[in-house]
Formats: structure tokens, C-alpha cells, sequence
């Protein structure tokens, strides 16, 4: 049996549960599970957008047929109150999750203390450290009611982290701060964890192509444009390839903890920009101008859904 059928067969039957899926890496992420795993699968996909979501449903329904069940959900993860009533308010044949992708994330702006916006603090904590636990708290009972024997349960939980959480940059120590409380919730759920069968993984993407730098720059395109020129990012679906290949490993085997960079990217900070392409982003004041030009220069994280 090939390696790719091989994982086909342990997702079969599957539920997956994927937060920010509208858009960028979750929804390649839904996508990826889908093509990988076709013949019996249900991905339970949620965002703010629901007309996007359904989209994206549509999308994956047009490419692998009806060997996968798509359920589009409406879901702010900063909002306490939707999250409590995700699992309650499912169908009864997508409540028995097995697999939890906390993608949904965001950044905004980049001022630095004493001048970071306290709406901007509040949305990015709210989001990408509040929500993903509530959504994590949610989930994690049905997993430890999947017993067999004294295992404590099975399901896999992939929280969606950033190079950003393990290391600061100006002008981002807020987004910084709520990735790095993301990596520290995962290794100590990890741990918490570790009498059961259910893994607990992390995936630190470097530089990816979104819409998460639209959002950032407050819907300036151009500005958002800049993050990538003159370099070759990641794409939405190199981090979903990484996802679908850790839940489709034997149950023995935890993809703990990964980072993931483009070939030009060995950390957050300069130069990690190609000599060749140093001109073509910020011409000759490039390190005079850091750390405003960092700013332009990169991109870390998932999309917002």
C-alpha cells in the first residue's frame, strides 16, 4: 500500500474541525484533507464569512464528489458565547470530532509601545490565545470519551502557531506575545495529555501568502503587496500538505512540533531576504531604514477567517 493511500485510509471516517476556513491556510487545510482522504470524510468549517465558507464547501464538493460531507458554521472564536455553543448546535452526525485545527488567527497594525491600540491588543489576544483555548475546551471532551481501555482517549489537536511565537520583531510584540501563548498552552496540553492517545501538535509556519497582511495594513493592498515582493513565500498549501500529513500519521506517532520556512527564510529577522532580491523590496537603506522596512517584509501566521 503506497504511502498516500496508506493515509487515505487512517482519515477515513473521520470528522475534522477546522476554524478560520474562509480563506488562506484553512481553507487549503479543509481542501488538502478532502483530496487526501475522499472516499468517506466530514470537515466541519467555520469562520466569520459564512457565505465564503459555503463557497469553500462548494468548492470541495465540485472537486471530490459526495465521498465528503462539508458543514459550513458561522463562528467568531473571539466570542466566548458562539464558541460554547459550537459543539451543541451541530448535527448529530458531526459532533464525534476526531481531529481539531485551530487555524483561525489574526494580527493588526504596527505601532509599537506605548502606542499599540488597545482594540488592536484586545482583538489579537481575543482571537489567537482566548479563542483557540475556548475552541480547544470545547472539542477535548469529546476526545477523552473516546476511550479504549485505560488510553484516556484519542483525537488530534494542530494549533496553528508562527515563527513570530518564538521569536520578537518591532512592531509586533502583540502578536508576538499571543503566538508565543500559543506554543506554551500546546506544550503544556501536550503534557497534560500524555496518559491518553490524543496528540497534540503545533505547526510554526514562516512566511506564507494570504490575506493576513491585508488585514494587518487595514485593508492597504499595496502595503500588504510589499510584504512579498522580490522574495517567494509559502503558499496556503504547503502549510495544509504539513497538516494533513501529521493527522495521517500512525497513532504512535506525534509531529510534535514544526516550523516551516521558504527556501529564502532561516529566521524572523534580516537578511533573510535573497542578496539577488535585497533591491528589489527596499533598495540601499534597507538595514537604515529597520525595523520599519521589517515590517513590509514579513508575514507570519494564518490567515483570519
Amino acid at each position: 500500500m503506497s504511502s498516500t493511500s496508506s493515509v487515505a485510509k487512517r482519515l477515513e471516517g473521520k470528522t475534522v474541525l477546522v476554524t478560520g476556513a474562509s480563506s488562506g491556510i484553512g481553507r487549503s487545510i479543509a481542501q488538502e484533507f478532502a483530496r487526501t482522504s475522499p472516499k468517506d470524510l466530514k470537515i466541519i468549517i467555520t469562520a466569520r464569512r459564512i457565505d465564503t465558507l459555503k463557497e469553500v464547501a462548494a468548492d470541495i464538493k465540485k472537486e471530490v464528489g459526495d465521498g465528503v460531507k462539508v458543514l459550513p458554521v458561522k463562528l467568531d472564536v473571539s466570542n466566548p458565547d458562539e464558541v460554547a455553543n459550537l459543539i451543541p448546535s451541530l448535527p448529530a452526525e458531526f459532533k464525534d470530532i476526531d481531529i481539531l485545527i485551530n487555524n483561525a488567527g489574526l494580527v493588526k497594525g504596527v505601532d509599537q509601545a506605548p502606542d499599540i491600540k488597545a482594540e488592536d491588543i484586545n482583538v489579537m489576544f481575543a482571537t489567537n490565545v482566548t479563542g483557540l483555548i475556548n475552541v480547544t475546551q470545547a472539542v477535548l471532551p469529546i476526545f477523552k470519551k473516546k476511550r479504549n481501555g485505560e488510553d484516556g482517549g484519542r483525537g488530534d489537536i494542530i494549533n496553528i502557531g508562527s515563527i513570530a511565537g518564538r521569536e520578537g520583531y518591532p512592531g509586533g510584540s502583540i502578536y508576538c506575545a499571543t503566538k508565543a501563548a500559543v506554543r506554551t498552552f500546546t506544550d503544556s496540553l501536550r503534557r497534560e495529555l500524555i496518559a491518553t492517545r490524543i496528540r497534540v501538535i503545533e505547526i510554526d509556519p514562516g512566511q506564507v501568502e494570504t490575506e493576513f497582511s491585508v488585514v494587518r495594513f487595514y485593508g492597504d493592498k499595496s502595503k500588504a503587496d510589499a510584504v512579498y515582493k522580490g522574495v517567494e513565500p509559502l503558499t496556503p498549501d504547503d502549510i495544509a500538505e504539513v497538516v494533513v500529513f501529521a493527522a495521517g500519521r500512525r497513532e504512535n506517532v506525534v509531529i510534535a512540533d514544526t516550523l516551516i520556512f521558504p527556501n529564502h527564510q532561516v529566521s524572523l529577522f534580516p537578511p533573510h531576504v535573497r542578496p539577488s532580491c535585497l533591491h528589489q523590496v527596499v533598495g540601499m537603506d534597507f538595514f537604515q531604514a529597520w525595523p520599519e522596512s521589517v515590517l513590509l517584509l514579513f508575514h507570519f501566521g494564518p490567515a483570519l477567517g
